[in-house]
């Protein structure tokens, strides 16, 4: 991934999902337990990268102790589509998980969901390669939404930064 160097943000029409999700593993030497919950995730990925139609509109993770997926959808439908749906490879381990791990407590998992209406976010990217919303829906320099992050997510008029941004 190539530095983009200077000022970005990250524009996309419409509404759209953030979706957190990972686990932690809890007991570490228990290899049987957690090792198929995280052996579990990249085909589901593999499945969302072949399929755009399904609304995964883009990803990035992060792996340790706890890992982190942010995931960004066209609409939380169809989240909670692939989520449930039988023919897709997210439900199938998601029962699986609530059997083999239940309340033991060896693996935790986790997510968090946010639905984001037009106008209701901002991002900045500085010499950064093309990441998070900007990598799910378009990178922009950074004065087509304004130069605070007050003016980006529409809250203030004044468009004055507190420091100059680099050049």
């Amino acid at each position: 991934m190539a530095v983009q160097p200077g000022r970005y943000s990250a524009a996309i029409d419409g509404e759209f999902v953030v979706f957190l999700i990972g686990m932690r593993i809890n007991r570490p030497l228990k290899l049987h337990k957690w090792v198929p919950v995280a052996a579990a995730m990249p085909r589901m990925l593999r499945v969302l990268d072949e399929h755009p139609e399904l609304g995964c509109l883009g990803y990035q993770s992060w792996f340790g102790r706890t890992t982190i997926l942010v995931q960004y959808w066209r609409d939380f439908d169809s989240l909670d589509r692939f989520a449930k749906d039988r023919d897709l490879p997210h439900l199938e381990p998601w029962r699986r998980f609530n059997t083999a791990i239940g309340r033991s407590g060896d693996v935790g998992i986790w997510h968090e969901t946010y639905r984001v209406q037009p106008g209701e976010f901002e991002a900045i990217y500085a010499n950064m390669p093309v990441f998070g919303l900007a990598s799910a829906g378009e990178h922009t320099l950074i004065g087509r939404n304004g130069q605070t992050a007050a003016a980006r997510i529409g809250l203030s008029d004044r468009d004055e930064p507190a420091v100059a941004g680099h050049r």
